[in-house]
C-alpha cells in the first residue's frame, strides 16, 4: 500500500458512486475532500472559480466527467499544476463504441488523464444496479411497469458499492497506472429477468415491456426530457443491443480479489430496505 499524506479529492461526492466512495475512504482512515456543487467543499464544473479551492492539498482525484468536454483537459492541467499526481476517471463501459457526439465528456476525461503525465486509471462500469432503486428506473418500477428499448441482450449490472470499493483501492494503492478496468456484476441477465428478480424480491407484481427506440424517445419527450438527452439514451441502448458489453467484465475481481455482488443479492437488499414498496 502507498500512504498518502495529502487529501483525495472526490468529485461528485453526493452522487451514487461518490458518496459511497467518500464513506469507504473515510472508513479506511484516508483524508478526503468531498466536493460537489452544494457540499462543504464546493465544486462546479461551470464555475472555474471553484476549482482551485477544491484542489488545494489534493494529491489524487476521483474524476467525474463534465458534460462540457472542453473542461476536462483544462481541469486536469490545473490539477497537475496544483500537485495532483494520480487520477481515477469514472467513465462507462462501451464508451468507445458510442458515436462521438454522445457522452463526449467521458471520452474527453479519459483522454485528459491519459495525457496528464500523472498516474492514471480508468474505470468503465456497466449499468448500475442502483439505477433500479435510486435513479431513472425507480419511479416506473414503483408504479409497477418498466418499458425500455433493449430487447433480449443481457446486461451484467454492477453494484455501485463494488465501483466505490475498486475506486478506493485504485486511489490508495500502486500497480494500477495505465489500466482500464471494466466493472460489472458476475453474470448478465436481460432487463425482463432483472425486473422479474426485483418483483420476486419485492413480493409484488412488476412487469417489463419492450419498446422500439422511436416509442422510447416519444415517451421521454412526453415526460419533458430534452431531445438531446433522449437521443443520448437511445444511443446508449443501441450500443447495449449490439452486445458490446454483455459479457461480464473482470475488473472487480482483478482489483479486489473477490467476486462482484450478484444482482439477486442487490435486489434482496434493496427490497428489504423498502425500495419498491
Amino acid at each position: 500500500m502507498t500512504t498518502h499524506t495529502d487529501e483525495i479529492l472526490v468529485l461528485g461526492a453526493t452522487g451514487k458512486v461518490g458518496r459511497r466512495l467518500v464513506r469507504t475512504l473515510r472508513a479506511a482512515g484516508r483524508p478526503v475532500r468531498a466536493a460537489s456543487r452544494s457540499g462543504a467543499v464546493r465544486f462546479d464544473w461551470t464555475d472555474r472559480r471553484t476549482w482551485s479551492a477544491a484542489l488545494e492539498g489534493a494529491s489524487a482525484v476521483h474524476l467525474l466527467a463534465p458534460e462540457d468536454p472542453a473542461l476536462a483537459a483544462l481541469f486536469v492541467k490545473q490539477a497537475t499544476e496544483a500537485g495532483v499526481s494520480r487520477f481515477v476517471a469514472l467513465s462507462a463501459r462501451g464508451i468507445d463504441q458510442v458515436p462521438p457526439r454522445f457522452f463526449p465528456g467521458m471520452a474527453a476525461a479519459e483522454e485528459a488523464v491519459r495525457d496528464s503525465g500523472a498516474r492514471w486509471t480508468i474505470l468503465r462500469p456497466n449499468n448500475f444496479s442502483q439505477n433500479f432503486d435510486e435513479d431513472v428506473w425507480h419511479a416506473p418500477l414503483r408504479s409497477g411497469h418498466l418499458a425500455l428499448p433493449i430487447g433480449a441482450v443481457p446486461e451484467p449490472f454492477v453494484d455501485v458499492q463494488d465501483i466505490a470499493d475498486v475506486a478506493a483501492a485504485v486511489l490508495t494503492s500502486d500497480g494500477h497506472h495505465g489500466r482500464v478496468y471494466e466493472l460489472s456484476g458476475p453474470r448478465a441477465l436481460t432487463f425482463e429477468a432483472a425486473v422479474a428478480t426485483i418483483a420476486e424480491a419485492a413480493g409484488r407484481p412488476i412487469r417489463y415491456t419492450e419498446l422500439t427506440p422511436e416509442e422510447y424517445k416519444a415517451d421521454l419527450l412526453a415526460a419533458g426530457v430534452p431531445e438531446e438527452t433522449a437521443d443520448e439514451l437511445n444511443a446508449m441502448f443501441a450500443t447495449m443491443r449490439a452486445g458490446h458489453f454483455a459479457e461480464p467484465g473482470t475488473g472487480v475481481r482483478e482489483v479486489l480479489g473477490r467476486a462482484p455482488v450478484d444482482f439477486a443479492t442487490y435486489a434482496a437488499r434493496a427490497a428489504a430496505a423498502g425500495a419498491w414498496d
